[in-house]
């Protein structure tokens, strides 16, 4: 099983290879909020803020830690809101590496 701790430490590298239904339900399992949208093949969440400013400063923090990474989400971003998908084109699916990022944006708000 993957745990929060390994997600965490564990850098995103190119990969055709995509998960498992069981190896996605156990990496979900250790990512409070994230879930599976199977019309749209991604892993999705939805982060809530006070106002514009706190939602500005998030994304962009999400966009160095998609830039350290080199793996980037589709965001919808709102006066309060954004809304995070990540999926892996060349997997055709979900691969580690959106479990990965998950992680890292789960950490970065606490």
């Amino acid at each position: 099983m993957t745990t929060f701790e390994q997600l965490l430490n564990t850098r995103c590298a190119h990969t055709e290879q995509g998960l498992t239904s069981q190896a996605l339900n156990d990496g979900l399992a250790v990512l409070p909020g994230w879930e599976y949208q199977a019309a749209r093949n991604s892993i999705v969440r939805q982060f809530h803020f006070a106002d514009y400013y706190e939602t500005m400063a998030f994304v962009n923090a999400l966009a160095y830690i998609a830039h350290q990474e080199d793996h980037h989400p589709d965001l919808w971003v709102s006066y309060n809101r954004c809304e995070v998908a990540f999926n892996t084109h060349s997997a055709g699916g979900i691969s580690v590496n959106d479990l990965i990022c998950a992680a890292k944006l789960n950490r970065l708000l606490g």
